[in-house]
């Protein structure tokens, strides 16, 4: 098929808009897309430090490599990578290595940190450690928290101000629809393209820069800019809760082209609503001082569930 826009060789078919793009129409699309949210939303400054998470795959190496680009035209701004290696056998190697590529390729400093320096573990041993426990959480929740935890840390330390994540449309739409069916309000409050209800000086903001792209879209993106990324995904990431939703909403999308957008718009005006309520109290961590809703934060109820130091 040839472009809708130019008339040149068509590389993808946007179902959702009958379009069918070309190369340079697409990315001009899509880079477009970012700039927008990134605008409406006013994620960035022009004298910002951003940190990228970069965790080898398609969806960071592609918000480290527009964000990139965008900094040459902020030169008050700054731009690192901050890569957090969780200890996972099967994709250690070939994440960390994508990594550092595309951070050379880009003269973008990188920071490396791992869960066996900051915790005396990996996440592999925590996954076969939980197994002793009467009721273990999934390795993502394990894994999530930790992570956060050390990444948000590193980026104080780092004099970062703004922490941008590679959550894409998908991402973004599944757990929103997870949130929902449990009936999990308050985590459907903290959604959104700037993560959070509350500011905090102990917490770095955290933005949300392709979460309006889908994720075949960002895979394409990568591809055509030829970004090195890893395509393996990760062997702890997807629970059978998730894997049904995405099943579900994909369906939905094939049937009914647009419905993911239109998730999205109808998530982002309950969490408008949500932020109007205040959803339990905040309070302070009795062990570390966060603020947490509970009496214990999430990191230190790991901590000390899993015995970490």
């Amino acid at each position: 098929m040839m472009c809708s826009r130019c008339n040149k060789k068509a590389v993808i078919e946007l179902k959702y808009s009958g379009e069918f793009l070309c190369k340079s129409c697409f990315l001009e699309l899509f880079e477009k897309r970012v700039r927008r949210t990134i605008r409406i939303n006013k994620l960035l400054k022009n004298t910002d430090k951003t940190a990228v998470a970069l965790s080898g795959g398609k969806d960071s190496a592609v918000v480290l490599y527009i964000l990139n680009e965008l900094s040459k035209k902020a030169p008050k701004s700054e731009l690192i990578a901050i890569t957090i290696d969780q200890g996972i056998e099967r994709l250690q190697k070939s994440g960390l290595n994508a990594a550092k590529s595309l951070c050379k390729k880009l003269g973008v400093e990188h920071y490396i940190y791992s869960f066996w320096e900051e915790f005396g573990t990996t996440l592999d041993e925590i996954v076969e450690g939980s197994k002793k426990l009467e009721n273990p959480a999934p390795a993502c929740s394990y894994c999530g928290v930790l992570r956060r935890k050390l990444l948000n840390e590193k980026a104080r330390e780092l004099g970062v101000t703004k922490i941008a994540t590679g959550h894409n449309l998908d991402d973004e739409i599944q757990t929103a629809m997870m949130n929902f069916i449990r009936g999990d309000l308050d985590r459907i409050a903290r959604m959104g393209p700037l993560v959070g209800v509350i500011k905090d000086k102990n917490f770095i903001p955290r933005i949300k820069p392709l979460r309006e792209c889908p994720e075949n879209e960002v895979e394409l993106y990568a591809r055509l800019k030829e970004l090195k990324f890893q395509s393996v995904r990760c062997p702890y990431s997807e629970d059978a809760f998730r894997r049904t939703v995405r099943e579900v909403i994909d369906r939905i999308e094939e049937r009914h082209p647009g419905s993911k957008f239109q998730i999205l718009k109808s998530t982002d005006r309950l969490i408008k609503t949500l932020r109007k309520k205040r959803f339990g109290k905040i309070g302070k961590c009795k062990i570390c001082g966060n603020p947490t809703s509970g009496e214990i934060c999430k990191f230190c109820e790991i901590k000390g569930e899993l015995g970490l130091e």
